[in-house]
């Protein structure tokens, strides 16, 4: 009886251990699941950033002067011209 305590035991630790190690996996912080479906003004976005290669769609994260986050699809050209034009600005 003593054995299966402590096998039971010892089952259960490395059930706890496994899902500490799952919850802080390192994974990409932002990803785009949706991409905002409007054209935006380009005097609006103040910075972007390219999401992380382990996202599933590649997307672009535009921030707003009101710190409000867009997730676009950067494959679209007016897209393209507002990242070429705050590559511009901030130098």
């Amino acid at each position: 009886m003593r054995t299966f305590h402590i096998l039971l035991l010892c089952m259960l630790g490395a059930t706890l251990v496994s899902l500490v190690a799952c919850n802080a996996a390192i994974g990409p912080d932002n990803c785009c699941f949706t991409f905002y479906p409007r054209r935006v003004k380009k005097n609006l976005i103040i910075s972007y950033d390219v999401t992380d290669f382990r996202c599933p769609k590649t997307g672009v994260v535009f921030v707003t002067q009101k710190s409000r986050r867009i997730c676009v699809d950067p494959s679209l050209s007016w897209v393209q011209c507002i990242m070429k034009n705050v590559d511009e600005n901030t130098f």
